[in-house]
């Protein structure tokens, strides 16, 4: 009853940030007032964090350089931390680009002290930008980004950080792309907009968004002590009374994971280190001076992984359950009724992107399904790692500039650095759950669908990491690389 509780509450959240969506939905934003002609402009950091990024850091430094801004305001910090060639694949052009005017400098270091977070805050010391943008090295900006980001932050000085919706430069590779896409646009066009209109608090994507300096330092700055240095230090601002503002209708497209082990990865990664900022931060959240729904909305966002922990424990004691005939005495029926939070909050976010053609990008939300239920065990322990305290370290999610070619990544040099994870314990959780469908057909017909949709979603994620394994085994299926362009050309 206790896990069935938590998941409840946890989806009353996100049920209530769909009825705040629906109220705001067809209230169009003010735009920003157009900055003052005689008012000079601020002047604006772009820092990319990069390490090992040959694949990708060339189109990412033409595109911060196609930034249209005034140059003497604007300062390009390449914050590179690479032990292989993405260094001197860059040197050359960035050389070119210094000699044409541009203030843009590489700033190499020799350890990962910190990882991202401390590459970021390495970089601060380094530049007098009283406006911090923030792009990986897989995300394109527009050229007119700073343009329609920066005048937000003359409305109100207490904006600190200002987000923009992620777009995919790859959705199509593959279905893991789709499925992912359909995931980031439910929290980018639903999730992130109901927060900002109904002035609920957000955080920062750790890409495509624009800090106030003043408030990074007055919130800590950037720190070390967890695998989401961007979750940290929103709600470290907020709690220091700072708002985050959050633009839909400004776009910055980045790579998707097309391979099941980075997917994970990089999971893993998002899993541990929100649940670090629960333990770290849901106390000061709770007797900070936000309004009451904000600390209960904040709280419940920090556990957005740490709920699949309560998930995974539900699964294991539903067969459990079904042999003592304990789901009669439970609540089921308007538990059930709550899960239609995620299809509706998936399809209002197609809706509210793609018009009419919403339903056909609908189509690939059972394999999102089933890869979220699949991802359950890898997200559980990367949570429960968090939860006893163990050290973590901050492991890539490899790029791979793919343009179409969806199984290029096979001759990647990066592709052979990431292993197939949790095989043994998928499987032996997509077994459980085929007995536990087979108990149910016997006692509890009723719960034969849950069972199978865990049972579905487990071998989906052993059999795509096989597969994967396969391919790196057999590179002649992929298509030859892209030449990586010498520097200067």
């Amino acid at each position: 009853m206790v896990c069935i509780t938590a998941v409840a509450l946890y989806t009353c959240s996100t049920l209530y940030l769909l009825m705040v969506y629906v109220r705001y939905a067809r209230i169009q934003p003010a735009p920003p007032a157009v900055l003052n002609a005689s008012t000079p402009l601020p002047k604006v950091t772009v820092q990319i964090p990069l390490y090992n990024e040959r694949y990708v850091v060339r189109r990412v430094v033409e595109a911060v350089a196609a930034l249209v801004y005034p140059r003497d305001r604007l300062h390009i910090q390449i914050l590179d931390d690479s032990t292989d060639d993405t260094t001197d694949l860059i040197q050359g052009r960035i050389a070119q680009l210094r000699a044409d005017g541009l203030r843009i400098e590489l700033i190499h270091r020799q350890n990962r002290t910190g990882y991202k977070a401390g590459a970021l805050a390495n970089g601060l010391t380094c530049t007098d930008g009283d406006l911090i943008a923030v792009f990986d090295a897989d995300f394109v900006p527009p050229p007119n980004f700073l343009q329609r980001v920066v005048p937000y932050f003359a409305e109100d000085e207490r904006i600190g950080m200002v987000q923009t919706r992620w777009g995919h430069l790859n959705e199509d590779d593959n279905l893991l792309t789709h499925s992912q896409a359909l995931a980031f646009d439910g929290h980018f066009a639903v999730e992130q907009f109901a927060r900002n209109a109904g002035e609920i608090v957000l955080s920062f994507n750790g890409t495509g968004g624009v800090w106030r300096r003043t408030c990074i330092e007055d919130s800590g700055g950037w720190q070390l002590d967890t695998l989401t240095e961007d979750f940290d230090l929103s709600y470290r601002a907020q709690i220091r009374g700072w708002r985050m503002k959050y633009i839909r209708d400004v776009v910055v497209p980045g790579e998707i994971p097309p391979q099941m082990s980075a997917y994970k990865q990089q999971q893993a990664r998002w899993a541990k280190g929100s649940t670090q900022v629960l333990l770290k931060l849901s106390g000061k959240l709770l007797r900070s001076d936000l309004s009451a729904r904000n600390r209960i909305m904040g709280l419940f966002q920090m556990m957005q992984y740490a709920v699949q922990i309560a998930l995974l424990t539900l699964l294991l004691l539903t067969p459990p359950m079904i042999l003592l005939n304990a789901f009669n005495s439970l609540p089921i029926a308007s538990f059930s009724v709550l899960t239609l939070s995620a299809p509706i909050l998936y399809a209002l976010g197609q809706q509210a992107l793609y018009g009419e053609q919403w339903w056909r990008r609908m189509r690939y939300f059972p394999a999102l399904l089933l890869f979220s239920c699949g991802m359950s065990f890898n997200n559980g322990k990367a949570s429960v790692s968090a939860l006893m305290r163990q050290p973590g370290e901050f492991k890539r999610t490899p790029k791979y500039h793919l343009n179409g070619r969806s199984v290029w990544w096979t001759r990647s040099q990066y592709a052979g650095l990431l292993r197939t994870f949790d095989i043994a314990g998928e499987i032996t959780l997509g077994v459980y759950s085929l007995f536990g469908a087979a108990v149910a057909f016997i006692l509890t017909p009723s719960m034969i669908v849950y069972m199978l949709i865990y049972a579905t979603g487990y071998f989906l994620i052993v059999g795509w990491s096989l597969w994967d394994r396969w391919l790196l085994t057999h590179p002649a299926r992929a298509a030859e690389p892209e030449p990586i362009r010498q520097p200067g050309r």
